[in-house]
């Protein structure tokens, strides 16, 4: 790639992770303020119902449970019936290698053998998963069997304090949902701060090594230059002035295999206000030597004029 395009990548990524940053330090603020508020609200909340909240408290975490224990089950389920689509795709390919291996032309055949075989490792490795699958199965249901059990005891034991904490819980419920929510925009603005910082970090990489590169073929050309062939003693001394013009002028690298440190330079220079009243001196001093050259050539004719005189 070329120089410029790197620069341009490098800029932009630049770019997006000063945006990036910017986007995420406000919504940590963001988060940490809902999160301030929300337990100075909760707190308000819970001092005026009282000690009814605590009471109610082991039902709303025996109802946490119980979800938790429905969502397990669910994914059991899922894994049960893969387990079980894997089992039957292998006894089919059994079944297929076996009729393979029954024909007559096939049956002394390596290759039907060596399917035969493999697909019998296939079926018994999808049975053990099956039967490990299913036995999981049935524990996480009978986890959520006995999980719902315990919030409907507690449902009919704490019916009333759990009417009275209604509003606090609910209340609760809102903020979750909403610290949730900026949580995860959180989490999304530091991935992408993470990736436009792996952009620049790719792009300064290639940066540094275009120019390595660069200065390698700098040098390699210097040091054929140096490496003179034989009889060049030999040679007139305008010819050398001349090759010695060319090899300047191919020593000036193209424009489009400029270095880094090059552009970074005149970006430094462009960037310093230097004075120019000194010019003003060489202009005058040139000027200066130019009356003294004529005051000298006056005194010359003068002395000549006095010479031929006498």
């Amino acid at each position: 790639p070329l120089p410029q395009e790197e620069l341009e990548h490098l800029n932009e990524a630049n770019a997006d992770i000063n945006r990036g940053e910017l986007e995420l330090d406000a919504a940590r603020s963001a988060y940490r303020r809902i999160l301030s508020e929300s337990a100075r609200k909760l707190n308000s909340q819970g001092s005026q119902l009282g000690n009814c909240i605590e009471r109610a408290r082991p039902y709303y975490e025996a109802r946490r449970r119980a979800k938790e224990a429905q969502q397990e089950t669910q994914r059991a389920a899922l894994r049960y019936e893969r387990a079980v689509g894997m089992h039957n795709a292998a006894r089919e390919m059994v079944f297929v290698a076996e009729q393979g291996v029954a024909a007559g032309k096939n049956r002394l055949d390596p290759t039907w053998q060596e399917m035969l075989n493999h697909a019998t490792r296939k079926v018994n490795e999808a049975e053990e998963e099956r039967v490990r699958s299913e036995r999981e199965h049935q524990r996480v249901t009978r986890l959520c069997q006995e999980a719902e059990a315990e919030v409907q005891a507690l449902q009919k034991s704490l019916k009333r304090v759990i009417l009275r904490s209604k509003p606090y819980f609910e209340l609760k419920a809102q903020f979750n949902q909403i610290l949730e929510e900026h949580k995860s925009k959180v989490t999304s603005l530091e991935s992408r701060v993470s990736q436009a910082k792996t952009r620049y970090s790719v792009a300064l990489r290639n940066l540094e090594q275009i120019s390595e590169q660069i200065h390698a073929r700098r040098l390699q050309r210097l040091l054929q230059r140096r490496e003179s062939p034989v009889g060049a003693e030999s040679s007139p001394r305008h010819s050398s002035t001349e090759s010695r013009g060319a090899d300047l002028g191919a020593e000036c690298p193209a424009g489009d295999s400029l270095s880094v440190l090059s552009l970074q330079t005149v970006a430094s220079d462009l960037q310093k206000f230097d004075s120019v009243e000194h010019l003003v001196g060489i202009s005058d001093a040139a000027s200066l030597g130019s009356d003294e050259l004529g005051e000298r050539e006056r005194r010359r004719s003068l002395r000549h004029h006095r010479s031929v005189s006498l």
